[in-house]
């Protein structure tokens, strides 16, 4: 753990890389760094297959989680320490397949391939981002994990989510060209995760389609994308 200023040479990278921190107010800015300080020293970063996570992957790894949790204070997916860095698809053992990313509440680790993370921040507009995909994974499981970070998911908010998602995945899978893609209809969790995709990359697109989807999320992360961009332009 870390309370010390953000490093330049990271600044430097958030300031040339993270499109979300581009777009806050000088003052969230300065929040956002203590953030993204705070989680880079607080986890361990492993590399898979290569000698060392660059400062370039720790901190943009780490502002891709700050992005999903910057309107919960305090929250730093505590329960996963360890996150795991390949450099390409890696094979899953326990899936038996080829995998981009995934999220082992149990292990504590959060696993990505850097070079699928960085094809997701490259296109801003087509919501899909890995780096978002799977750290909203870790949001739904850290909120029902007993630890300091525990609940912190408004309980109204998470219900209605639930009603929508009930109503949305049936929809999904009768597959008559739904907004969000069809990988949103495997479940739960999923849809939660492709839907923050679309939630910070095409937030005015996500409101007009399923206007109560992006409302709820709005809610649940206590933050609005539509407005920052607004803010920003």
């Amino acid at each position: 753990m870390s309370n010390k200023p953000i490093a330049n040479e990271h600044l430097s990278i958030l300031k040339k890389y993270s499109a979300y921190y581009n777009l806050l107010s000088d003052f969230n800015k300065k929040q956002f760094e203590k953030r993204v300080q705070h989680f880079m020293y607080s986890k361990k970063f492993i590399p898979r297959g290569f000698e060392i996570v660059t400062d370039e992957m720790r901190v943009l790894i780490s502002s891709s989680a700050i992005q999903l949790v910057f309107g919960l204070p305090g929250v730093y997916l505590a329960n996963f320490d360890k996150i795991l860095v390949y450099l390409d698809s890696y094979y899953s053992h326990i899936g038996k397949r080829y995998h981009q990313g995934e999220v082992n509440p149990r292990a504590g680790v959060i696993i990505l391939s850097w070079n699928s993370f960085v094809k997701g921040y490259a296109d801003l507009k087509d919501s899909l981002n890995l780096g978002i995909h799977e750290m909203a994974h870790a949001i739904h499981f850290e909120n029902r994990i007993k630890n300091k970070d525990y609940d912190f998911l408004d309980f109204e908010a998470l219900e209605i989510l639930n009603e929508i998602t009930r109503r949305e995945i049936p929809k999904i899978r009768e597959g008559n060209g739904h907004f969000l893609r069809n990988y949103a209809g495997t479940n739960q969790y999923e849809f939660f995760a492709v839907a923050l995709e679309y939630f910070f990359e095409n937030p005015q697109e996500l409101y007009e389609a399923i206007p109560d989807l992006y409302i709820t999320l709005k809610n649940l992360l206590n933050q609005d994308p539509i407005k920052l961009y607004k803010l920003a332009s």
